[in-house]
C-alpha cells in the first residue's frame, strides 16, 4: 500500500461513502446504464468517483486509494443491483 502524502489525510470510509452517494445520485442515468450493461457506464462512474475523491483530498490519489474508490463504488452498484432485482 502506498503511503499518503505527509500532512494530507486519506479517505475515511465515511468520507468515501458520502462521496460515492453523491456520484451515484448525480449520475443516475449512468447507474441505470450500468445496470443494463451499457458500454462506458462503469468507466464513466469510476472516473467521476476518482475525480470527486481527488477534489476532496486536494491531491492525486495513490494507486491503493484509487483501487479503494473503485472497489467501494462497485460494492455500492452491486447493492443497488440486488435491490432492483430483489
Amino acid at each position: 500500500m502506498e503511503p499518503s502524502q505527509p500532512g494530507r489525510a486519506g479517505l475515511t470510509p465515511a468520507t468515501l461513502d458520502a462521496l460515492l452517494e453523491g456520484v451515484i445520485r448525480t449520475n443516475k442515468v449512468k447507474v441505470v446504464g450500468w445496470l443494463r450493461d451499457k458500454p462506458g457506464c462503469w468507466g464513466f462512474l469510476a472516473g467521476q468517483a476518482v475525480s470527486a475523491s481527488r477534489k476532496q483530498l486536494d491531491r492525486p490519489l495513490t494507486d491503493a486509494e484509487r483501487r479503494q474508490v473503485w472497489d467501494q463504488l462497485w460494492r455500492w452498484l452491486e447493492e443497488i443491483k440486488s435491490g432492483v432485482g430483489g
